[in-house]
């Protein structure tokens, strides 16, 4: 009866209460999400003893969190937005094996790489720029040993929050990583401050945060709503895998794309800041990697309210598409487009007129004028696109939960592999370490145009089989 219900407010709830419903609660959760890596950043940036090292050093490993974090969305993504269209085509039976896949699958893949990152940690630190000086890589090596550790909580956590949304619980999902997340920000200053066990102690204080999500959310998995797990549904199915991996492998390549990102630029900041006269010297060497690794931090923010309003519409979209309600699809869009370009704008003003009050609360006060003034300017440059770099985001998920994985899957390789590492790569070479600040507003523009001419595409299509007649129980919007 539960599921019916839900089924029946996916097919007739208006859809801008339905995208609030779904989208905020998710908005939530990979903002509480975010939080982990950021609350450690600014508690280790504001302890005098770790400071702009320890800063740079949480910037070297973030990366190979978000690793792990695109094996996870593609095993979760994939699973919600194959549910959902499962649901919509009336085959719960389907929709349950998928679950259960989903859970041996991300078990899996956390075991395989907490492995690798044990045995390859130094190869890694160092591939993500971890050598910029020795303080800066043996503060990494801390603080990834122990975040190796918590990989599994992770990753399940992360893997099952979507799959929770898709049973129709978007505020249960929202919890457990709220759960988590109020643990570390707990812990964090006690760890640091109180016991004084630095790098290690901003580490456990996040793996603790991650295992208390992964517990709530395997309490879920056996109390579902829509769905019902049973010893089958963990048997492996290689037709039902390759049904859902498709439809998170966007997730999983927009993720691991931004890695390959990530690492270039790191690269080109320690390669280019090694010939800066400034940064040249071995007491500032570490700042342009502390400073890009703080304006990530604030678009991985924003991001994650870009991502979770579209994310948060996979089950509404997907269901409908299951469905054949086309008409109702293109409304989601339309004001999906909307709220991405509004979230753009207010972030774009923030960073560039309050970059000083953004740097202050990573410790700013403790460091030099050279280090200030860097920061400023990244700010400014690094995010002065953020209004196509939100509707880049939304088309990308949006696309995908259309269960249309190529497109998705070659607009984000576009952004993030082609433009994102490669003008990172090349405009240095002209530019200098200001070369790496141009990057990526020019790979947000250059992608934005490709981004339109698929959703113009893709509006044209949704139209053509969009049904004549709306049925009467469809309500008005309020």
């Amino acid at each position: 009866m539960a599921m019916e219900v839900n089924e029946r407010a996916l097919e007739r709830e208006p859809v801008g209460r339905l995208m609030r419903s779904y989208s905020v609660p998710c908005i939530i959760s990979l903002l509480v999400g975010a939080l982990y890596n950021i609350v450690d950043q600014i508690f280790i940036a504001n302890a005098a003893y770790l400071g702009s090292c320890g800063n740079a050093a949480n910037t070297v490993v973030f990366p190979l969190t978000v690793v792990a974090l695109a094996a996870a969305v593609m095993v979760g993504d994939g699973c919600c937005a194959f549910v959902s269209l499962s649901l919509g085509a009336r085959e719960s039976d389907r929709a349950d094996t998928c679950v259960g896949n989903a859970v041996v699958l991300s078990l899996a893949a956390s075991a395989v790489l907490t492995a690798l990152y044990l045995v390859f940690q130094d190869q890694l630190l160092t591939l993500f720029g971890g050598r910029v000086n020795d303080q800066t890589f043996a503060y990494a090596k801390e603080y990834f040993f122990y975040i190796t550790l918590g990989i599994p909580f992770y990753m399940f956590g992360q893997a099952m929050n979507p799959v929770i949304r898709s049973d129709g619980s978007p505020r249960f999902a929202m919890a457990a990583t709220l759960t988590g997340a109020v643990l570390n920000l707990i812990l964090d200053p006690v760890m640091i401050f109180g016991f004084h066990w630095g790098m290690m102690g901003a580490a456990v204080a996040t793996v603790i945060g991650q295992a208390a999500t992964a517990l709530l959310s395997a309490l879920y998995l056996a109390h579902m709503k829509a769905l019902r797990l049973r010893r089958a549904s963990f048997r492996l199915s290689g037709r039902i895998i390759r049904r859902f991996l498709p439809l998170g492998i966007c997730s999983f390549l927009s993720q691991i794309s931004l890695v390959a990102s990530m690492a270039a630029v790191n690269n080109m900041v320690r390669r280019y800041g090694a010939l800066d006269a400034v940064f040249g010297q071995a007491r500032y060497a570490q700042i342009p990697m502390a400073v890009i690794g703080i304006v990530m931090k604030f678009f991985q923010i924003v991001i994650s309210v870009v991502v979770g309003m579209a994310a948060g519409c996979i089950p509404v979209v997907g269901y409908n598409m299951g469905a054949g309600r086309s008409d109702r699809t293109r409304q989601i869009l339309v004001r999906l487009l909307l709220c991405e370009t509004a979230v753009g704008a207010a972030a774009t003003l923030v960073a560039e007129l309050l970059p000083l009050q953004l740097i202050g609360v990573f410790g700013a006060a403790n460091e030099s004028a050279y280090y200030t003034a860097f920061a400023v300017r990244a700010f400014r440059v690094y995010l002065c696109l953020l209004v196509p770099a939100c509707i880049n985001k939304a088309a990308f998920i949006f696309l995908q939960s259309l269960g249309r994985p190529l497109e998705s899957t070659a607009l984000s390789m576009l952004r993030e592999v082609v433009l994102g590492v490669g003008l990172a790569l090349l405009l240095p070479r002209f530019f200098g370490l200001s070369g790496v600040l141009y990057s990526m507003p020019a790979a947000d523009l250059l992608t934005f145009a490709a981004s339109a001419a698929v959703v113009v595409r893709c509006w044209r299509q949704l139209g053509q089989n969009a049904p004549a007649v709306q049925p009467a129980a469809v309500q008005p919007e309020h």
